[in-house]
């Protein structure tokens, strides 16, 4: 395989992990928000989705974000009675954010940008070592 072209791969491996690093920071700091009126609901947690493309001018299959997903699942609900956004039990609606998972989904974010920032500092010192011996 040609170093450009693992140098090509590494670096769209990157930029799909600082979009996910982003996505998670955003659910982190939404992390301990409610629903600002009754019958609203509050921050949902984003996720997002990867997907390989053919990139045909260098013949080789890059990662790219495919979409941003809205996690469907469940609110939590904190009782509360005195908050404007109780309902008529005295309910409110929080976020659908775990910070654990999140902790856990930037940790794994994190590795896999190292993996390829390795990867890409590889490349670039064989393309170096070669120069060097054709000078």
């Amino acid at each position: 395989m040609d170093l450009s072209k693992a140098m090509m791969i590494s670096a769209a491996g990157m930029k799909v992990q600082n979009v996910r690093m982003r996505i998670i920071a955003e659910n982190l700091a939404n992390q301990d928000s409610v629903a600002l009126a009754a019958g609203e609901d509050p921050y949902r947690r984003k996720s997002l989705t990867f997907t390989n493309t053919l990139d045909r001018e260098m013949g080789v299959e890059k990662v790219e974000v495919k979409s941003i997903l809205y996690d469907q699942s469940e609110f939590g609900m904190r009782y509360d009675p005195g908050h404007p956004a109780a309902d008529d039990i005295g309910y409110v609606k929080t976020t659908n954010v775990n910070g654990l998972v999140e902790l856990m989904d930037m940790k794994q974010a994190q590795r896999s940008y190292e993996s390829n920032l390795n990867a890409m500092d590889v490349s670039k010192n064989i393309m170096m070592r070669t120069v060097d011996l054709l000078r």
